[in-house]
């Protein structure tokens, strides 16, 4: 099964770049894995939020392929711990999806046809972070969970 981490917008600042590729290479370790960014919308500062969450919808939309299992995070989706989301990471390989797509919307979330494609929605925290930090935040949650399933030292209890 290959992954694919689904971002709108850029990560501008370099230590956020610098540890997202540091996580990025050691998940290709585990699984094939890409994290692709689709370019923010244009004149988006004349957009409202409901506009703004619409015009995100069509570009991810347009990059989910039949057969994904598609994820979103979002703040109100399920809380795991680290073993949890290694479970469930586990289980979603198991189910014979092809592709398993995550998904972090702009800065509004995702619009209604976004949410009815999801699968499932994952929070990674009560609080909220920058779109930027959570693609770090993630990518390491991520590399945590293959460390779990393989055993390795990475994670302590």
């Amino acid at each position: 099964m290959k992954i694919l981490l689904l971002v709108i917008g850029k990560t501008d600042e370099d230590y956020l770049v610098t540890g997202i590729k540091k996580y990025v290479g050691r998940i290709g370790h585990y699984v094939p894995f890409e994290m692709k960014e689709i370019p923010d919308i244009r004149n988006r500062k004349t957009l409202n939020e409901e506009q703004q969450k619409k015009a995100e919808s069509y570009l991810l939309l347009s990059q989910l392929q039949p057969g994904d299992h598609v994820v979103l995070l979002d703040e109100h989706g399920r809380q795991y711990s680290s073993t949890a989301f290694a479970e469930h990471l586990e289980k979603t390989s198991a189910s014979g999806a092809k592709r398993l797509v995550f998904v972090i919307g702009g800065p509004y979330g995702f619009a209604p046809e976004v949410h009815a494609k999801a699968h499932a929605e994952l929070s990674l925290s009560p609080m909220t972070f920058s779109h930027q930090m959570v693609r770090l935040i993630f990518v390491e949650q991520l590399y945590r969970a293959f460390t779990i399933l393989k055993g390795e030292p990475y994670h302590h209890q």
